[in-house]
């Protein structure tokens, strides 16, 4: 029996539903998702199995032009998801621009060697003319481009979207172990939880100068014992963080230690400690620690 495999990259403007796509077509809570903007700061996979296929699937940064060098990093994975695609998913949603970072459309327009679907998502909160000219106006966009209206949220269209991709793959075998989900470590989705907690709990710059690192990981029989360090840039921002007596921070502690819990399936333990880590940001050597990626060598 043949064997298909491939990687399948999702890219598209921030805010358009690429992790919420994600997540539905792997079924697994993989990439963190919220309503705010930069929430995937790294190309995270997740890679579905099926007895004679593998479809690695890639999460990618919203583009974005960087003011920073963390952005410059976000930037630099959502390009690298354009040179090894098999198929290249192109998400726009019914309230996207293309006019927006048009400097990343124009590099998708060029890639005629991959099979590329432009998706149109959240077409829930349209009427069909709307659609209609929607699907219209891509067409010319991107005339070479399968064009797949859905709604990742209310899982519309993903079944049939999972089935035109894998009809794309090419004969290979499998890249990864067959029972793998993802290429990231398990402290990689730690990170991502605490981090979207703080998403989700805190107002203006805080979630964007927030980096969150695993210093303890411990499993044992029954529980998982786990040292977390949440980094900002600045003293004014640790208070905020901590909050009175502590509040706020506890309150980010339980909540993601309930969504820890439930990943892994298991008892946990959690203990988040605050660091000021001045203009992280914008310090490449520190952003590397971290997990970014530079395509230039340091000085």
């Amino acid at each position: 029996m043949s064997h298909k495999a491939g990687f399948v990259n999702i890219v598209g403007n921030p805010n358009v539903g690429k992790s919420t796509l994600m997540n539905a077509l792997v079924g697994e809570r993989i990439s963190i998702i919220t309503s705010k903007a930069q929430t995937t700061r790294h190309r995270i996979m997740g890679i579905v199995n099926g007895e004679d296929f593998q479809i690695v699937y890639s999460d990618t940064p919203g583009v974005l032009k960087p003011n920073y060098k963390l952005q410059e990093s976000m930037l630099g994975f959502s390009q690298s998801a354009l040179t090894d695609a098999d198929v290249l998913l192109y998400v726009t949603d019914v309230l996207d621009s293309a006019e927006k970072n048009a400097f990343f459309l124009d590099k998708v327009k060029k890639m005629d060697h991959v099979n590329t679907i432009l998706i149109i998502n959240k077409i829930d909160l349209i009427d069909q003319k709307k659609l209609e000219e929607l699907v219209e106006f891509w067409h010319k966009e991107l005339p070479n481009a399968e064009i797949f209206p859905i709604s990742a949220a209310e899982k519309f269209g993903i079944e049939q979207l999972f089935e035109r991709i894998k009809g794309l793959l090419p004969d290979s075998p499998p890249f990864f172990d067959k029972d793998a989900l993802t290429d990231r470590p398990e402290r990689f989705f730690v990170n991502e939880i605490i981090r979207e907690k703080i998403l989700l709990n805190y107002d203006k710059e805080i979630p964007y100068a927030v980096e969150v690192m695993v210093e303890e990981f411990k499993e044992d029989d029954d529980i998982i014992r786990i040292s977390a360090v949440v980094f900002c840039e600045r003293d004014s921002q640790k208070g905020i963080i901590i909050g009175k007596q502590g509040a706020a921070l506890r309150k980010v502690g339980t909540e993601a230690r309930k969504d820890i819990e439930a990943f892994f399936e298991k008892k946990v333990f959690l203990q988040l400690y605050v660091k000021v880590e001045k203009d992280w940001r914008n310090r490449e050597r520190k952003l590397r620690n971290f997990g970014y990626q530079f395509e230039h060598k340091e000085g």
